[in-house]
């Protein structure tokens, strides 16, 4: 599932695919459930003659600034992903909407599972779902004493409360379970039992992480090689860590999670 460096690896290359470029032609699969109940022929006609003036992201969303109003707005949900390329012939499977730039470049979203979204909008920033996310862990995270309030006030795992959009937009299981790891701090601990020292370290760790991932532009094989994501897939019985701390695997707030409980309390 695309995570917030994902999507915006994804925003950094629409961007330089497409900014400045006027959509010539759009084409769409007739899909109303990825389209969201809107028409799809209707969005292809909205967006056709526009030029792109910028592609913006909050947490796992990405939208696209035209010269016009309404705008193009996607949510990748589990498999949602772009396709560049500049033949008709290379279009991709489970392709959901294609635009063709005026100089015949190409951008198809595919979603095979059909779990995302594609939208027009007038205001996509200002109207849900993108305005129910809470901070940008890259971009937005609030002062230390400023989250502790937040944190403060929710009585839920911390595992739990890393994957609540509302509050925190774009983590996902690896990034939570990895924030948790380096920050030493137990996914079962309520939120509001943190001192503010702890909520410090879960901050820092947090913008950090998923600042070397998106630096990395969310290539794992770059990430450091002591980081949990590289052991905690797949539920293996005596795995550890590059530390040899043994990793236990558990559903915490209704999600798997791997953690150290050695290292984290």
């Amino acid at each position: 599932m695309p995570e917030l460096p994902e999507v915006e690896s994804q925003r950094r290359r629409v961007q330089r695919w497409l900014k400045g470029r006027r959509i010539a032609a759009v084409n769409v699969e007739g899909d109303p459930v990825v389209f969201s109940g809107q028409s799809p022929r209707v969005v292809a006609s909205a967006l056709r003659g526009r030029r792109v003036r910028a592609v913006h992201r909050r947490g796992k969303h990405l939208w696209m600034e035209l010269d016009r109003r309404p705008w193009l707005a996607f949510h990748f949900g589990m498999t949602g992903w772009f396709s560049f390329y500049r033949r008709e012939e290379e279009r991709p499977r489970y392709w959901k909407i294609e635009l063709v730039a005026d100089d015949g470049r190409r951008l198809a979203y595919t979603d095979p599972r059909r779990f995302g979204r594609i939208r027009v909008q007038d205001d996509p920033p200002h109207e849900p779902p993108i305005a129910l996310l809470g901070f940008d862990p890259l971009e937005g995270l609030p002062p230390v004493r400023d989250l502790a309030a937040h944190l403060a006030r929710r009585k839920a795992p911390l595992k739990a409360v890393l994957l609540d959009q509302s509050l925190f937009a774009g983590v996902g299981n690896w990034i939570a379970d990895e924030v948790l790891y380096q920050a030493r701090l137990s996914p079962r601990r309520p939120a509001s039992s943190l001192s503010l020292a702890e909520v410090k370290r879960l901050r820092d760790r947090l913008h950090d992480i998923i600042a070397r991932a998106v630096a990395a532009n969310a290539d794992s094989d770059r990430f450091p090689r002591s980081w949990l994501f590289h052991v905690r897939w797949g539920r293996r019985v005596g795995i550890t860590t590059t530390r040899d701390e043994p990793i236990i695997h558990e559903t915490i707030g209704g999600r798997t999670t791997a953690w150290v409980p050695s290292r984290q309390r």
